[in-house]
């Protein structure tokens, strides 16, 4: 029996339990009774661990990253646990890789070590077919899990999401404003947030009838720390009698490969090659001229994804989704 069977046996909000648990006078006296009832029915003794119960707690949450060593997912477990500390909490850290199975059992590590709440970092955890988030959902039955730009339909997970579909769109319609037409989207992940970046894209060209073939969208499958081997894939497009004169990049290191190919080949950038990289990462300083990047307000998804797991664990009543637009931040590798 957990927090989520009373709530619903007793129709009320897993918030409004956490309120009843709490001693909390924002409830009405007859709501109240409805959920002791059910906890006196089903003999439910509260997780003592968690905080919104009003109980001891760990004052620790879990967090999952699939890759640390990705500059992206690096970068958003400091903002993370810079963030959590600000508010009296600790953190432990799994890096899980990407196989299902380690993802799960990650999960049931946290919930075996009584943490507080579980923040799933980056869209690798979410999957197409149902039965794979089951995990997910097995963990919000106990403590909430946060989605940092990954989004899941599942009673007590919250998500906090980048609008990455109107960013690449919008980024693609303005480098075609600038007579920039034969683009290649260089991406190297297939996940929820991948597959929004592909979307947006695809529609900006098509809506302009300019994917003319898709050997313009160009998935590179290796490591993303070995810059050669983005740029020779890049070269050996061009060799292919593939005619192109923009990459616009799912992130910013392909987008410095893309910068690396353009030099090889001699063009001025951003005169004969245009790039545009994402994240807005500290890569986008790296090169010359410096890169133009699409910054997806990482620090201010952390912040409000915190801000959103705090009021959960008060009992206060949160939004389920929220969503943060997109920046292009022009420098010298864009018209």
């Amino acid at each position: 029996m957990t927090i989520y069977d009373i709530s619903e046996k007793a129709g009320v909000s897993i918030a409004t339990v956490s309120r009843v648990l709490n001693g909390s006078s924002n409830v009405s006296e007859k709501t109240r009774n409805k959920v002791l009832e059910v906890i006196s029915q089903y003999e439910y003794k509260p997780n003592a661990f968690a905080r919104g119960l009003g109980l001891n707690t760990m004052q620790t949450i879990g967090i999952m990253c699939a890759d640390s060593s990705d500059l992206y997912l690096a970068k958003a477990i400091y903002y993370l646990e810079q963030k959590l500390r600000e508010n009296g909490y600790d953190s432990i850290l799994c890096c899980t890789g990407y196989g299902l199975e380690t993802k799960a059992s990650s999960m049931n590590l946290l919930i075996t070590k009584k943490v507080d709440g579980i923040i799933l970092v980056g869209s690798h955890f979410i999957y197409e077919k149902e039965a794979d988030n089951a995990y997910i959902g097995e963990a919000a039955s106990q403590v909430p899990v946060m989605l940092l730009n990954a989004a899941l339909d599942t009673p007590n997970v919250y998500s906090v999401v980048s609008d990455d579909f109107n960013s690449m769109y919008n980024a693609t319609l303005q480098m075609i404003s600038t007579g920039v037409e034969d683009i290649v989207y260089y991406y190297n992940s297939r996940s929820y947030s991948g597959k929004k970046k592909l979307a947006g894209f695809r529609a900006a060209m098509e809506e302009k009838k300019l994917l003319s073939s898709e050997t313009l969208l160009q998935f590179y499958p290796g490591s993303h720390e070995d810059i050669p081997a983005m740029a020779g894939q890049l070269l050996d497009l061009s060799r292919r009698g593939i005619s192109f004169h923009g990459v616009i990049a799912a992130d910013d290191t392909l987008a410095l490969a893309a910068v690396k190919y353009a030099r090889g080949k001699g063009y001025r950038i951003p005169e004969d090659f245009s790039v545009l990289g994402y994240n807005n990462s500290m890569l986008a300083a790296c090169c010359e001229p410096e890169l133009t990047s699409i910054d997806n307000k990482l620090e201010s998804l952390c912040q409000h994804l915190t801000s959103t797991l705090m009021g959960v664990l008060e009992g206060k009543e949160m939004p389920k989704k929220t969503i943060f637009s997109g920046e292009i931040i022009k420098r010298g590798t864009t018209r």
